[in-house]
């Protein structure tokens, strides 16, 4: 059950299954194998009497804690994309079926979502049925700056924010302080980073199946947490709710607000089709099971990657233009194709809903 180089790692102590990410100098971005790793040791603890809970955290180059997971190894889809490597398709099914599988865990799932907390890695914490975040969380959705969309059920954890804030997360990729997690319900309870290493520690002497116990042990190392809401709450719904992207940026532009003008801004940057999808994705999966949001997110990335509406190749797509400037060249200016948000027509972004799979053959078909 182990990755490559020990990249995820594993042991049983008392009756709980404890996970440390160990690939910190890629911030634990998660590999393929990786995934199978852990999809293979929750199975695995679900089905063992023995073990009663699950704990999850993430390591950085100088041990345990500190960072969570980036998300996806985005250099791995940019040469897949670049070579026409279909290995893709095997990692975007995997990983929506362990985020399925999380949400849906039977045991109590404890995901210590310290320091960096970035797509794919929300995908294996916001199912989680205890989320811990310290005050050096940074938690967010970036796909957009990347030329993707907020994938691994992003769709359906971001359109259940309060009000249009899900809208606003999904299409400008802002991070989120602990604080501002607990308020728009992407966590739970704020520990002291420095107190990470004894509650880990500790969670190995109590009784999970016990409630109280757990309780108890949450309430134990949990700091008091400031409730207070997201700044510019009102002017998030009001903005976001407006009907399509072309309408929101022109809404914006006009506020003279300094909230307004930087909000716009964070949207020029981002890749205008994928902002036009995203906000489709969040209003269709608010009406959507979580299942059927990841047949959707299955839908739409082979469509990212393989946009034949769109009559381009592997390294013609925004994914691809994206992952470049932001990671491979570094330059960030990316090249989006349409270059602004008012030239992105409809048949442009309706066919990303398409399935490309017959019901019966879908690859999450069994997902319920």
């Amino acid at each position: 059950m182990k990755a490559s180089a020990d990249e995820v790692q594993t042991e049983v102590r008392g009756q709980v299954g404890f996970i440390t990410l160990n690939r910190p100098s890629a911030l634990n971005a998660l590999t393929l194998q990786m995934i199978r790793t852990l999809t293979v040791c929750l199975l695995t603890w679900r089905d063992n009497p023995h073990v009663q809970a699950v704990a999850i955290r993430g390591s950085n180059k100088a041990g345990p804690f500190g960072a969570f997971c980036a998300g996806g190894d985005i250099r791995f889809f940019h040469q897949a994309l670049l070579s026409g490597d279909p290995a893709p398709e095997d990692f975007f099914t995997e990983e929506y079926t362990l985020n399925h599988l999380i949400h849906t865990y039977p045991k109590p799932y404890i995901a210590f979502m310290d320091g960096v907390v970035m797509g794919g890695g929300m995908g294996i914490s916001q199912g989680a049925s205890h989320r811990l975040v310290t005050r050096r969380s940074k938690i967010a959705m970036p796909e957009t700056t990347i030329g993707l969309f907020p994938d691994v059920g992003g769709g359906y954890f971001l359109s259940r924010c309060p009000g249009h804030t899900g809208e606003w997360l999904a299409l400008t990729g802002t991070s989120l302080t602990a604080t501002e997690a607990i308020a728009l319900g992407l966590a739970d309870h704020c520990l002291e980073a420095t107190q990470q290493v004894a509650a880990w520690d500790a969670l190995s002497q109590v009784n999970p199946a016990d409630s109280q116990q757990l309780a108890h042990w949450i309430a134990s190392y949990s700091i008091a947490n400031n409730q207070e809401d997201i700044g510019a709450r009102g002017e998030i719904d009001h903005y976001f709710s407006l009907a399509s992207v072309a309408e929101i940026i022109s809404a914006l532009e006009a506020d003279a607000s300094d909230w307004a003008q930087h909000t716009a801004h964070q949207l020029r940057q981002r890749s205008p089709l994928m902002l036009h999808v995203a906000l489709e994705q969040i209003r269709r999966a608010r009406h959507q099971s979580l299942a059927d949001d990841l047949r959707m997110e299955r839908d739409m990335v082979r469509h990212c990657f393989y946009p034949r509406h769109l009559a381009r190749s592997g390294g013609q797509t925004e994914t691809a233009e994206g992952i470049r400037a932001l990671a491979v060249d570094k330059d960030n200016q990316p090249q989006w194709q349409p270059a602004r948000i008012e030239d992105v027509r409809p048949e442009m972004v309706q066919p990303f809903f398409d399935s490309p799979w017959m019901p019966h053959c879908h690859p999450l078909r069994t997902l319920l």
